[in-house]
Formats: C-alpha cells, structure tokens, sequence
C-alpha cells in the first residue's frame, strides 16, 4: 500500500482500477494499491503537485491511528473490559 496526501484545497477525485474512486479531501491523507500508483491519472496528479506520495508499506504513515493497540489514551477514561452496563440486567 502507498500513502498519498492531498495538497490541493479542494476535494479531489481519484479513479482507480477495476472502476473503483478514490474521494480525497483537501489535506487529507489516503492509501492506494502499488498497482494503482502506476496509473497516468496519479502520475499526473504527482506531476501536477496536487498529491505527494508519502510512504509505502503495509500502513505506511498513520500507523498509530490505524492500530488501536498504539493508540495513547488521552482522555484518562479507562477502556471497558466487559460489555457494557446497558441490557446487563
């Protein structure tokens, strides 16, 4: 997989293979098959300056937002062992 960042400020459109799209907001980031990289319409997007490739790999820049083992608790809320107290009656 490969990461790509959106530099435009608007939203683009990415055409994929098998008829698949790719919606990417303005300054958002998304991740695309090596497959897909290849493609004229990302080439042009690269050459143009509206996306930059930012990583490869399996999650090649967000790997801690994708993982939830790695995520940090940053609300000090512990997380539920069991199921919750609704319906537990």
């Amino acid at each position: 997989m490969i990461t790509i960042l959106n530099q435009t400020s608007r939203f683009l459109r990415i055409t994929l293979s098998w008829g698949k799209v790719l919606r990417l907001g303005p300054r958002k980031e998304g991740q695309i098959s090596t497959q897909d990289a290849e493609r004229d319409s990302i080439t042009q997007l690269v050459a143009d300056g509206a996306i930059k490739i930012i990583g490869v790999g399996p999650q090649a820049s967000s790997s801690a937002a994708a993982n939830p083992a790695k995520r940090t608790n940053v609300q000090s809320h512990q997380p539920r062992v069991s199921g919750g107290h609704r319906g537990d009656r």
